[in-house]
């Protein structure tokens, strides 16, 4: 990183540690990095080299966000902060003000996460640093998504996308195409996130990004689903599982998970999609993500619904509701309620027999027509159920 040192021997040494760390997070090698990161601040802490004990607590809380411990990464983030006060420096606060927005924003506390995003921002913007503009507005388009401010969110992830272009710097514009892909999924416009997933996943081949290619695949994957290409949708499911347990993510590798899980569901493999969500929810759970436990309590209720278990399908939905709204979750609390009021509007109750599967016209199959879609409309969103199981995007 190029900071100073007082203890020329030790610090040159432990510099060499860091940098060899740093290429090892820059190869998505978390774990072997995590080891040679908490060796360098140990010296670094030794000799008392501020700067460097800055740069490895930085770095630190990056690593651990990166597998989904969270809690550990802002521990080290609000320690970078700490020191980045002790040497004046507004550009590294600011650094770590982001860092730990992001780590906040995967807990679900994406108000939080928004005002230390936009202190930093507002920071970037007085030390003219383009470069952290472009970084804060992709941090703040991704927790404005988590929100449910889907227009908001594509609106930034463009600017971001542009800004990140005029800098030259391709990984930027890959995080943001793959921003613009999740919510243009959500907003209903498939197809598009099919192309921003795609031309991200080759910006990331030619920079040899191996989470980047990992978390394009996952996207791609996601919007095949959504265009009903199930085959597809596996095929690059299982690309992205089979990088992230080669890094060790646990995060982006759940959502791989339950996106499995409802592909799964969606072609009549029940069972197999009963063990997905599990599985996801139990690393959501070790996560702390509240909103992907309940994407997993929904696809677990859908099916529970299907095979005419309604009292636990019921409780699936409203615990979800529950916990959508206590966040501040507006999209998952849409597919809560849509959900619910198919049980409403169906008139299902543990008394009626199971309906058949994916009906999407007449009887006990159809999705409540406008009483399904109002809560998406509200957030200008084109979803559209077509009965169950609901694809949720």
């Amino acid at each position: 990183m190029g900071h100073s040192s007082n203890s020329s021997g030790k610090s040159s040494k432990t510099d060499r540690i860091f940098q060899q760390a740093e290429k090892l997070r820059g190869q998505s090698l978390y774990p072997q990095s995590l080891r040679l990161f908490k060796k360098a601040l140990r010296n670094y802490k030794s000799v008392r080299n501020t700067p460097g004990i800055l740069h490895c607590t930085l770095s630190l809380g990056d690593t651990y966000r990166m597998t989904g411990a969270f809690d550990l990464a802002a521990k080290h983030y609000m320690y970078a902060i700490e020191h980045a006060k002790i040497i004046r420096d507004p550009r590294y606060v600011s650094d770590a003000k982001v860092g730990l927005a992001l780590s906040l924003r995967a807990q679900g506390k994406w108000d939080d996460a928004l005002k230390f995003i936009r202190e930093s921002k507002a920071t970037y913007r007085k030390l003219d640093d383009r470069e952290g503009i472009a970084f804060s507005l992709w941090a703040e388009a991704g927790a404005l998504r988590i929100k449910g401010d889907i227009a908001r969110a594509i609106r930034i992830f463009k600017a971001c996308r542009a800004m990140f272009k005029s800098l030259k710097d391709p990984n930027g514009v890959g995080y943001a195409l793959c921003g613009l892909g999740g919510t243009s999924r959500v907003a209903g416009f498939y197809r598009d996130s099919k192309k921003y997933y795609e031309t991200a996943n080759k910006l990331f081949s030619e920079q040899k990004d191996t989470f980047g290619k990992a978390y394009s695949f996952c996207g791609i994957g996601n919007a095949y689903r959504m265009l009903d290409d199930y085959k597809n949708a596996l095929r690059n499911f299982t690309k992205a599982t089979t990088f992230y347990r080669k890094i060790g993510d646990k995060v982006s590798y759940a959502y791989t998970l339950w996106g499995i899980g409802m592909t799964n569901s969606l072609i009549g493999n029940d069972r197999s999609a009963y063990e997905y969500f599990i599985q996801s929810k139990k690393l959501f759970q070790k996560t702390k993500d509240p909103r992907g436990i309940i994407y997993c309590r929904l696809g677990l209720g859908q099916l529970a619904l299907i095979a005419g278990r309604f009292a636990r399908a019921q409780n699936y939905f409203e615990v979800s509701l529950t916990e959508a709204m206590k966040h501040g979750f507006r999209v998952e609390a849409c597919h809560a309620q849509t959900l619910l009021s198919y049980m409403k509007y169906n008139n299902l109750s543990p008394s009626h027999l199971p309906f058949s599967k994916g009906a999407s016209e007449g009887g006990k199959g159809v999705l409540p027509g406008k009483r399904g879609t109002r809560c998406y409309n509200r957030l200008s969103l084109k979803l559209r159920g077509r009965g169950l199981p609901l694809n949720i995007p």
